[in-house]
């Protein structure tokens, strides 16, 4: 570990995935390392790493969450709003219920944890918000209506808060991944009717070679989160190993 970092951040769906790969670039970088999320804390989170259950669609939880905070640490610098979740579905096949769990954690969790942290931002002499969109939230995938509108919201916020806050020393940004390592992904190729034909078009579509990693999103994370990026807000970065920096042509084809 680095010398200790003075910085206090909170990374929200810290569990598994990409979240828990920047839980684990911040600590290893000194900072103090606040996580959460639905369900009982993972037995192989890191011990110096704060948890707590927490939904953050609920404001209730969310306020709970920010006293808990004060009460440990007295401050916030970096908040990362990372929690999400994913529903293969058009939007003639969603039902009301869909709607209410996605936009729940994807759209209102991540406006809670901004409406909630920013006055504890400002009272911290500022700080450095990350919101995790996606290329979804640019480029529609197939089937998947109510993620691809979620992540749209999630990018509309980002440039709000950064226009809105920037005087009071509040930066926010957001990452957009592509194709990363996860569970998301995961089911995503369970709905291909031939998964190995779709990993296989979706790799030659990425012009880095590989698809992406967890560590590769806690990377921009961290340097968003450091005062090299002092000069940094209102931005949408995209991770995504070149597939949408190309024409719609498969090179495979070729």
């Amino acid at each position: 570990m680095t010398a200790k970092n003075s910085k206090v951040a909170l990374i929200t769906g810290g569990a598994r995935g990409i979240g828990r790969a920047i839980v684990e670039r911040y600590l290893k970088e000194g900072m103090s390392v606040i996580t959460c999320g639905r369900n009982n804390r993972p037995d192989d989170l890191d011990a110096a790493v704060d948890w707590y259950s927490t939904d953050v669609a609920n404001p209730e939880a969310v306020e709970g969450l920010r006293d808990a905070i004060i009460s440990k640490h007295g401050s916030l610098h970096v908040l990362v709003n990372n929690a999400g979740i994913q529903i293969e579905k058009t939007v003639v096949d969603s039902t009301d219920e869909d709607w209410d769990l996605l936009m729940g954690v994807n759209a209102k969790g991540v406006f809670y944890c901004c409406r909630t942290f920013i006055p504890l931002m400002v009272q911290s002499e500022g700080g450095s918000i990350i919101n995790i969109g996606s290329i979804s939230g640019r480029a529609a995938d197939p089937e998947m209506a109510l993620y691809n509108a979620s992540k749209a919201f999630v990018h509309g916020l980002t440039r709000s808060i950064a226009v809105d806050h920037g005087k009071q020393g509040i930066r926010c940004n957001a990452i957009c991944p592509g194709w990363i390592m996860t569970d998301m992904v995961d089911a995503a190729f369970e709905l291909a009717d031939d998964r190995e034909a779709a990993q296989k078009d979706a790799l030659a579509r990425h012009y880095i070679g590989r698809f992406g990693e967890p560590s590769d999103i806690a990377n921009m994370a961290y340097w968003l989160a450091s005062d090299d990026a002092a000069y940094t807000t209102g931005q949408m970065f995209t991770i995504d190993g070149g597939l949408t920096a190309a024409s719609p042509v498969n090179p495979a084809l070729f």
